[in-house]
């Protein structure tokens, strides 16, 4: 499983419920007793679930530094082997977790057999994400970064409009899936994370610190040289725009809410 930054988890999972939590209906949190949060990280959905539901909802993340920033209960384990007793919980559900698995079908079996009810899936088609600017260059810029990066991940990053497909296979009924669209904005005044983001393009560190994962894919060295050349030039006029208060940028992924019944 790839491994995230608590400052990751929390920049890109940010507001994420924060206009509407419909998508979230199909789950029932209102009637449930227990919930267990797979792969919590830093308890951004961990949150929501204990805001919408009278159950205790149990965070569950590998990283022990990342559970540090989820109030109790909380436990440290591994999503292919949960260290819970079978039928422990009525709701097993995990965000963004499945597309960083290399067998994301064992996942899902394992949270049914810890759940007497429900599993649920919130996971985004990273290859649908669409990005706006007024900088002119970078949402076509961001897309070509974004192919070559996802060609070189070694786990479906477009999982979430497909996860159906999963869950049937690890036998569960009754699957469902409704989309919701995360979207992100950055418009004056401007935050410290977005000045920081800025910077970044500016220098082209983020897409250095991609660059092996580029490598891994059908990038050649040169094409990924070139890609970040062009990025430090667009840095450069996003800098130049935020000082003029003039920035805009809006980011909307494609997250899938797929939920399925355990067999009786």
């Amino acid at each position: 499983m790839r491994e995230f930054s608590a400052e990751y988890l929390e920049t890109t999972r940010a507001g994420m419920w924060a206009d509407s939590r419909e998508a979230l209906a199909d789950l029932d949190l209102s009637a449930r007793e227990r919930i267990l949060d797979v792969g919590c990280g830093t308890g951004e959905l961990t949150r929501v679930l204990r805001a919408e539901s009278p159950a205790e909802v149990v965070g569950l993340d590998a990283d022990r530094g990342l559970l540090e920033s989820v109030d109790p209960p909380r436990l440290q384990g591994d999503a292919l082997s949960l260290p819970v007793a079978d039928d422990s919980f009525d709701l097993v559900v995990c965000q963004a977790l499945l597309v960083n698995l290399p067998d994301p079908a064992a996942a899902v079996a394992e949270f049914a057999r810890v759940s007497t009810d429900l599993v649920a899936a919130i996971e985004p088609n990273n290859a649908a994400v669409s990005v706006t600017s007024s900088a002119d260059p970078e949402a076509s810029l961001a897309r070509r970064a974004r192919e070559m990066y996802l060609q070189g991940v070694p786990t479906d990053a477009t999982l979430g409009a497909d996860a159906a497909s999963v869950f049937e296979s690890a036998g569960l009924t009754d699957v469902t899936t409704t989309r919701y669209d995360h979207e992100r904005r950055i418009e004056p005044p401007y935050s410290e994370h977005a000045v920081e983001a800025a910077r970044r393009k500016a220098s082209g560190e983020g897409l250095e610190a991609d660059r092996e994962t580029m490598l891994a894919g059908d990038a050649t060295p040169e094409e990924v040289d070139d890609l970040r050349t062009a990025w430090r030039a667009m840095g450069r006029d996003v800098i130049d725009q935020m000082q003029a208060d003039e920035y805009h940028r809006r980011e909307v992924v494609p997250f899938f809410v797929t939920a399925g019944r355990v067999p009786e």
